[in-house]
C-alpha cells in the first residue's frame, strides 16, 4: 500500500519531488566579472578558454559524474586550509598557495582537478553567492544532466543548487568562460531584482 501511495504522489504531485534536482541556474545579462577574475584568466587558461566547440560526449567521466564530483570536493576540501587573502592587492584569485587558501581558491582548485580528470570543461562555472552571514562566496558550479550541483568548500556535500542556504548573484558562462551572467536565484533573490 505504502509504494502505492508513493507512485501516486509521484504521479500527481511530480514537481514536489523535482524541487531541488532537475534544475539550471537561471541566468540572465551579461555583466562584470568579479574582481580578480581577469587576472585569473590570464594565469589559467583552462579557466576561460571559450568552451562552446567541445564535444558533449557521454564518456566514463559524464556517466560517473556525480561519484568524481563528491571525490574531488573532499580531496580538495580536506587538503586546503581556510585563509582569507592578505596580499594587499584586493581579492586575488588563484590556485591554493603552499596548501591555503579563500573560497574562490577553492573552487579553481577543484575546476582544475575536474577538468584533469576528464570532466567537461563546459559543465563547470564559477558563481558568486551571498553566504549565510551575508558575505559574498564563491562556489563551483556542475552542471549535470539533471541539473546544477554546487561544490562548496563550506560543506563536503555535493548539491542541487537549490538545496543549498545561497542566494546566487552571479555566474560565469557554461560556454562563453570569459562572461559572467546575472543569476539572482535563491531566499533573497527578490532583494537584488
Amino acid at each position: 500500500m505504502r509504494w502505492l501511495v508513493c507512485l501516486v504522489s509521484l504521479v500527481f504531485f511530480p514537481t514536489q519531488f523535482q524541487a531541488f534536482a532537475g534544475q539550471l541556474l537561471p541566468v540572465g545579462r551579461s555583466i562584470g566579472a568579479p574582481v580578480g577574475f581577469a587576472s585569473a584568466c590570464a594565469s589559467y587558461r583552462w579557466l576561460c578558454h571559450e568552451a562552446s566547440a567541445q564535444a558533449r560526449v557521454r564518456g566514463p567521466v559524464e556517466q560517473a559524474g556525480m561519484p568524481l564530483l563528491r571525490k574531488v570536493t573532499r580531496a580538495v576540501n580536506l587538503h586546503v586550509i581556510s585563509t582569507e587573502d592578505r596580499s594587499g592587492n584586493g581579492d586575488v584569485w588563484t590556485l591554493p598557495s603552499n596548501g591555503r587558501g579563500d573560497c574562490e581558491d577553492y573552487a579553481l582548485q577543484k575546476m582544475k582537478d575536474l577538468i584533469d580528470a576528464g570532466f567537461p570543461a563546459n559543465r563547470l562555472a564559477l558563481s558568486v553567492v551571498i553566504g549565510l552571514r551575508d558575505e559574498n562566496h564563491v562556489v563551483l558550479i556542475a552542471r549535470m544532466d539533471d541539473g546544477d550541483y554546487v561544490l562548496d568548500n563550506l560543506n563536503n556535500a555535493v548539491k542541487p543548487w537549490r538545496a543549498t542556504p545561497y542566494t546566487f548573484l552571479a555566474t560565469q558562462d557554461f560556454r562563453a568562460k570569459s562572461t559572467w551572467r546575472v543569476t539572482l536565484a535563491g531566499p533573497r533573490a527578490n532583494e537584488f531584482s
